[in-house]
């Protein structure tokens, strides 16, 4: 870790935050692009990144609705706090070196409505990639192009 939180960007708590793991939906092409971009970051908070239902998630966090993991990205804090939505995308944001400055304005009362718009318009983006409440019949891309 290069520095230590001094700002919470998710008004949540962030302080004292020193590893974050994001829980991702592995089978939706916007997600495996997104874990890709942070994963390829320098990051002042370790991401560490965990399929969103897997076995393994369910033993590291048995306490999550993991239903609710696979519908909306989920990041958990070391420290215990869980971040859904909006406040999950701008606590990786937030981990990163060069978008902590860029995650804590966003987070400000003005810009939390647009930030919330962007990630929303993401959201609905996966929603029509992913199929969910539909059988997703697509077969899953080896190299995220087919997307």
């Amino acid at each position: 870790m290069i520095g230590s939180p001094s700002v919470d960007p998710t008004g949540h708590g962030a302080r004292g935050v020193h590893a974050l793991t994001v829980l991702y939906d592995a089978h939706c092409p916007l997600c495996r692009a997104a874990h890709r971009w942070l994963a390829a970051r320098d990051q002042l908070v370790p991401l560490e990144f965990v399929p969103a239902g897997s076995d393994e998630a369910r033993r590291r966090l048995p306490g999550l609705d993991h239903g609710a993991t696979l519908r909306d990205v989920t990041v958990v804090a070391d420290t215990g706090e869980v971040y859904v939505g909006d406040g999950a995308w701008l606590a990786c944001l937030w981990a990163l070196a060069g978008y902590r400055e860029l995650a804590e304005r966003l987070a400000r009362p003005h810009l939390l409505p647009v930030a919330r718009r962007v990630i929303a318009a993401a959201a609905a983006v996966r929603e029509r990639t992913r199929g969910y409440g539909d059988d997703d019949d697509r077969a899953d891309c080896a190299d995220d192009r087919c997307g």
